[in-house]
């Protein structure tokens, strides 16, 4: 399936919006890591296609974004024992975030990973989700009042950054050449805590814990931030 002039309206304006290589402490203010929920969706299909698309895109696109193939569901901030900032991530939204999942008791499902689209900052892989549990998981872990709230959302798997403002035209010229033949089905049993270094643009993922849809159940895989 190949990349059609439809797929504009996830892009906004005529040109990518660049990202630049820098640190940016008036946003994390000394604070090291920055939290988010995702789906880790990094599996052997998936990671390969999402190299294949990095590849054929390379000319536009920001070097060294090493961040596992993921969807993000929400962010969460600072993780904080004592939160003082907008956002800072403390135990108290934590566990409602972690209580609002398990009154949903929602199941494992499965999703698509497929066609190549873009927004204007970063090229991504389409997510399918017919089931719409991730909806449902973006409820659980969303407030209007959270910073990670945003009405307007589409699942997605990240390919890169791009390095440029580039027109839109000769990027999507670029989309259209990808092979869009195949479709990754992967089955969903848990979602994941993580976080990334504030300071690094694009750095690998770290996960904290995961939470597993059939047992209702979090583990951790490093100390908790909120003891």
């Amino acid at each position: 399936m190949a990349v059609t002039n439809t797929d504009y309206h996830y892009f906004d304006g005529l040109y990518t919006i660049p990202n630049v290589r820098r640190d940016f402490p008036d946003w994390h203010l000394g604070r090291s890591r920055f939290a988010l929920w995702a789906i880790d969706v990094d599996y052997p299909g998936v990671r390969q296609k999402v190299n294949a698309a990095k590849q054929h895109l390379a000319e536009f696109l920001l070097d060294d974004y090493n961040r596992q193939p993921h969807i993000t569901l929400s962010i969460c901030g600072f993780p904080s024992n004592n939160p003082k900032h907008s956002d800072d991530f403390g135990a108290n939204f934590f566990e409602s975030q972690l209580s609002w999942i398990s009154q949903a008791c929602l199941k494992p499902f499965e999703i698509k990973i497929g066609t190549l689209s873009s927004f204007s900052s970063a090229p991504f892989l389409h997510v399918t989700d017919t089931s719409t549990s991730i909806a449902s998981l973006r409820t659980c872990l969303t407030s209007s009042t959270h910073l990670g709230f945003s009405s307007v959302y589409t699942p997605h798997v990240t390919v890169g950054l791009y390095a440029g403002t580039w027109p839109r035209e000769p990027v999507f010229a670029r989309m259209k050449t990808f092979s869009q033949s195949d479709v990754t089905s992967c089955l969903i049993e848990r979602i994941s805590l993580m976080s990334y270094a504030a300071a690094e643009i694009g750095g690998p993922l770290r996960t904290l814990a995961d939470y597993h849809l059939e047992q209702a159940k979090i583990e951790w895989h490093e100390p908790s931030p909120f003891k």
